[in-house]
């Protein structure tokens, strides 16, 4: 197998940066004429696999919605992520997990390790107990050819604060992270390392101290496209020399078109997204 910093490159040239996120939350479930229940939010992201496959490259289930459903919503889980990835589509779990010593081991066996129910391709981590907390996932990671997208910079305003705190004089908290995640991609086979950073398409990231030489290399997972502001036009403005390392992720404006135009919503943002990349 390839590393994941290999085929995430390939999705991205093959596709281009659109990422479909599958959140079922209970307002998309009704318009949507399906249960608020684990089998609901199952069929909400088995259509969504089958409306993304071979027109974009990336899906991002959102782990909260289908956890809220218990042992069930679990399981429901399992089925869509594991027909993603027979669909040749990656995977990246939206998790944002984050703990220490064994309890870190037992998250990276839940997400990263081969063979597991829960097996995606990557995960999202939160790094606010330390970037080196997350060792065993990073390691994981990188062991088995998979990936993880650490917090950065995010979109939600309240996180400014904190992320733009800085450690020292000369660095933020976010910068820190990001330092932190490009040290393990050192070495990594191809354009892009295994361990990516979550940077909102709506914040001014270089405020946060995330310059393109500071991202150079990294995947970058970027929320804030579609129904949050961002559009596929802004990609090259917002991210300029790291653009074509960017998953821009959209779910509501996407999931909105309902089920009968999924597909066909998708294929229209996908086609956008690849002429902004291409231009």
């Amino acid at each position: 197998m390839t590393s994941f910093g290999q085929r995430l490159r390939a999705a991205l040239d093959a596709h281009g940066p659109l990422c479909v996120g599958i959140d079922p939350h209970e307002a998309l479930l009704r318009s949507w004429g399906l249960d608020v229940s684990a089998a609901g939010a199952r069929e909400f992201g088995l259509r969504t696999v089958d409306a993304a496959a071979g027109r974009t490259g990336v899906v991002k289930p959102q782990v909260a919605f289908y956890e809220r459903f218990g042992a069930a919503g679990f399981a429901a889980l399992e089925d869509v992520m594991s027909a993603a990835r027979s669909a040749g589509l990656l995977v990246i779990a939206d998790a944002k997990r984050g703990d220490i010593g064994t309890t870190m081991d037992g998250y990276a066996a839940a997400w990263l390790m081969p063979g597991a129910p829960l097996e995606a391709d990557a995960v999202t981590l939160s790094p606010y107990l330390g970037a080196d907390a997350l060792h065993a996932a990073f390691s994981t990671a990188t062991s088995h050819d998979k990936g993880a997208f650490v917090l950065a910079a995010t979109s939600n305003p309240e996180a400014a604060p904190v992320q733009r705190a800085r450690v020292d004089e000369e660095e933020t908290v976010a910068e820190r992270v990001a330092h932190d995640v490009a040290a393990r991609n050192i070495g990594a086979p191809g354009s892009l390392g295994p361990i990516g950073l979550v940077v909102g398409a709506t914040v001014d990231r270089r405020s946060f101290g995330l310059t393109d030489v500071v991202l150079a290399g990294t995947p970058i997972l970027a929320p804030g496209f579609g129904a949050q502001g961002a559009e596929p036009r802004d990609l090259s403005r917002l991210f300029g020399y790291v653009a074509s390392q960017v998953v821009a992720s959209e779910s509501r404006s996407i999931l909105s078109a309902g089920p009968d135009r999924l597909a066909e919503r998708i294929r229209e943002r996908a086609a956008l997204y690849r002429g902004e990349s291409d231009g």
